[in-house]
């Protein structure tokens, strides 16, 4: 949960509070805009595949830069010091590289309209309609952890009552996703993305000429915490401690192979906004061109942190007192004028929503495409589904405002979200990654496969971590561990069950498979020139050596 202190209630104004108006204005004019453009399910579910990269480049990083990450990455910068860069550098921007060089041709030329709908085509109706059903709850899960945290954010910031926080993002969500679609969610998400950056980058400067600047930044933290707090990699050895519980090992395989590449290549909150690119050279670069700022957000996001723990030295330190979620809204109190603080604050709403509407857009294309359409309400007109997706829309709000106390379990919501991901996104992974390089692979692995892994990380969860049986050091320890379990024991079950069952005929396996093609899957032609930035190849390893020299400061 993510829980404020008492005293940090700010001092907003009038100017404050018209700059949050505005903002209110601007993302229902948005709404209304993309109205005029949805005349179809497709226009509605996938933006007509219409969109050119840059926009949904934007919106792919906008989409997972929500508010919990802003706060959780946060407290995680002032509780683990530069190990956190892990998320980021190791965590996200090589499977965002796989996912534009590897696996968009496969989701994009196939014209499937969501995640799910590759697995009908790939293992069949069984693995197609779990995987709907489980993407189905997870989307509404963690849109109800933005709904939650915000809530808490603003009651304690603004002295809004809980309920009136999730009523008024919850509406504003609903209104412009139900009116404008996904291309309404897209634009919100560009303009989001830019609001985040002009909340976050000033309190980055101020804080750090507060603290001296950078030098000043890292003597402060050296001598209170040691030099090992502000590198990445030393006291990572197995059998070595730090505060983050986890070794290179798992930090390699747990989080940068198996609950990354989970998350980015088959999150279809993310994938969606590649999907409506208007071509397949469009739909590649997105996940690169999102790469780059993915790069330098640590800057605004994990730099605050030990700013703020360096301003207020008592983070974390008693139960009653200031906790690590506070480091943002601490800057924002003691650094920030009026007017810069009504940015900041909007700023941080903005987060909340492109998080929220990440997740219910794509439960609308889902819950509609790949449940209704496909097993309830099959061969119906189009008008009936796009009516559907509408009412889903709001169905997805609703039950995302009763699955926000879920997260009130927790103690740290990042835990609670990275839980989530090893529970779902993992399997999901490990049965398209064996499902898209082994032609043999047969329908019934790719069900089991996914049931097993599922279980599978449940129990190490749950039974053998919960219960004390093993030990593991922290939560994220935990996570990550769940993750190479589920992974394992998916990959297993999809080899042992191929073996004992009929695979399926190689016609049906056209451009399902790496090294075959089918003709939907031929490459449309890109915008018109040879730049170098329209090259995917390029963009993707440029972002990899990019993100690796970054680990130079922070290495040893």
């Amino acid at each position: 949960m993510i829980t404020l202190a008492e005293g940090l209630r700010l001092p907003t104004n009038g100017l404050d509070y018209t700059i949050l108006a505005l903002y209110f204005i601007v993302v229902l004019g948005i709404g209304f805009a993309a109205k005029r453009s949805v005349k179809t399910s497709l226009d509605f579910f996938l933006s007509g595949r219409s969109l050119p990269a840059w926009v949904t480049g934007l919106a792919f990083v906008a989409a997972n830069l929500g508010a919990t990450e802003i706060l959780g990455m946060a407290a995680n910068g002032a509780q683990y010091g530069a190990y956190t860069v892990h998320w980021y550098w190791i965590g996200a921007i090589p499977a965002m590289v796989f996912l534009g060089l590897v696996m968009m041709p496969f989701y994009y030329g196939s014209k499937v309209r969501s995640v799910p709908e590759f697995l009908l085509h790939r293992f069949g109706p069984s693995s197609h309609l779990l995987s709907s059903v489980i993407f189905a709850v997870s989307s509404v899960l963690i849109a109800g952890v933005n709904l939650y945290a915000m809530a808490i954010v603003l009651q304690a910031l603004l002295g809004w009552p809980q309920w009136i926080a999730i009523v008024v993002a919850g509406f504003f969500v609903l209104a412009y996703i139900t009116i404008g679609g996904l291309s309404s969610a897209i634009y919100n998400e560009v303009l989001q993305f830019f609001v985040i950056l002009a909340a976050l980058i000033p309190l980055t400067i101020v804080g750090l000429k507060r603290v001296g600047g950078w030098d000043g930044l890292t003597d402060s933290l050296s001598s209170s915490h040691g030099d090992a707090f502000l590198t990445a990699w030393k006291g990572t050895g197995i059998g070595e401690g730090n505060p983050l519980g986890a070794n290179w090992l798992t930090i390699v395989l747990g989080l940068g192979f198996v609950m990354s590449f989970g998350y980015w290549t088959t999150n279809f909150a993310e994938v969606q906004r590649a999907l409506s690119a208007k071509n397949l050279s469009a739909a590649k670069r997105t996940p690169l061109i999102a790469a780059f700022p993915k790069i330098f957000i640590p800057l605004v996001v994990v730099v605050p942190g030990l700013i703020a723990l360096v301003m207020e030295p008592s983070l974390g330190k008693s139960k009653d007192g200031l906790q690590y979620n506070d480091a943002i809204p601490v800057l924002m109190r003691d650094l920030l004028p009026n007017g810069v603080l009504g940015i900041a604050v909007t700023g941080l709403l903005a987060a909340f929503m492109a998080g929220m509407a990440a997740n219910v857009s794509s439960f609308n294309t889902v819950f509609t495409n790949d449940i209704w359409a496909a097993y309830l309400k099959k061969g119906r007109e189009d008008a009936h589904y796009l009516k559907t997706g509408r009412i889903v829309t709001a169905v997805g709000v609703l039950i995302g405002m009763g699955t926000a106390f879920i997260a009130s379990s927790f103690s740290n919501i990042m835990n609670y979200l990275q839980t989530l991901f090893s529970f779902f996104n993992v399997p999901l992974f490990v049965v398209f990654i064996i499902g898209m390089f082994w032609k043999r692979t047969s329908a019934a692995a790719g069900f089991w496969g996914l049931l097993s892994g599922t279980a599978a990380a449940m129990v190490n969860y749950f039974w053998l971590y919960k219960q004390g049986i093993i030990a593991i050091p922290s939560d994220q320890g935990a996570n990550f561990v769940s993750s190479i379990v589920a992974f394992i024991v998916g990959a297993l079950v999809m080899f042992v069950v191929t073996l004992c069952t009929e695979p399926k005929s190689a016609e049906s396996l056209a451009g399902l498979v790496y090294g075959t093609r089918s003709p939907g899957m031929a490459e449309l032609p890109a915008e018109g020139d040879d730049a170098w930035y329209r090259k995917p190849a390029l963009l993707g390893w440029s972002a990899v050596v990019l993100a690796a020299l970054c680990y130079v400061p922070f290495s040893f």
